[in-house]
């Protein structure tokens, strides 16, 4: 038969030291959790982005190809082609092109910051082929992931993304005084969560065009 102090004994609560051990296992966990899902959410997120920044890539490798052929297709020497054509597009290109100049395309690379985009840096307006000429009103710093964006089909503004075309040199062998090619480094750079530095993607399309 149970007496009055056991029966008071076995009705003993948990003690401060109890519910502070309790508490503190649940929030270790609790903390921990979350850390682990709001890393997954970043590296999903990053992953989305970088799928984005390479499908806005490759729309603008394309868009290369299909100007360069169409410009190759019906190309004449010092002649000129029909407005509001892709051929007229790309010699429109490559006379800001032949104005840059450029010897060499800048440093890319992992750092701290994105570059400064180069000037005569330039996109193209894949919806229509368009070419869009080179200026910071045209090409500017990512505000959230590198993209092209298109305020109408002919309008568009690059947020992060930026070609830097590169032209062979003059051959010095007569017989292929007539030949050369173009590289268009197409660069991507912005900032994702989770990152201490920059995310960078970038190809190089080479393709060579009729000169004489």
């Amino acid at each position: 038969m149970l007496t009055r102090r056991d029966y008071t004994n076995s009705k003993r609560g948990d003690t401060l030291i109890e519910v502070l051990f309790a508490v503190t296992v649940f929030s270790l966990v609790a903390v921990g959790g979350l850390s682990i899902m709001n890393q997954g959410l970043t590296t999903a997120q990053r992953a989305l982005e970088i799928t984005l920044v390479r499908q806005q890539i490759d729309a603008q490798a394309e868009t290369l190809r299909f100007m360069h052929s169409s410009y190759v297709a019906v190309y004449q020497s010092s002649g000129t082609y029909a407005a509001g054509t892709p051929a007229r597009e790309w010699s429109t290109m490559l006379a800001s092109i032949t104005t840059t100049d450029s010897l060499q395309a800048s440093a890319f690379g992992a750092g701290s910051d994105c570059p400064v985009i180069p000037n005569g840096s330039f996109l193209l307006n894949s919806q229509n082929a368009t070419f869009i000429a080179p200026g910071t009103a045209n090409v500017g710093p990512a505000q959230v992931y590198s993209r092209v964006n298109y305020v109408s089909p002919v309008v568009a503004r690059g947020e992060g993304i930026w070609i830097e075309a590169v032209r062979s040199r003059p051959n010095v062998d007569p017989t292929q005084a007539n030949v050369g090619f173009i590289d268009f480094h197409i660069r991507a750079c912005w900032d994702s969560p989770g990152q201490s530095i920059p995310v960078t993607l970038g190809t190089i399309v080479r393709l060579y065009e009729p000169r004489g």
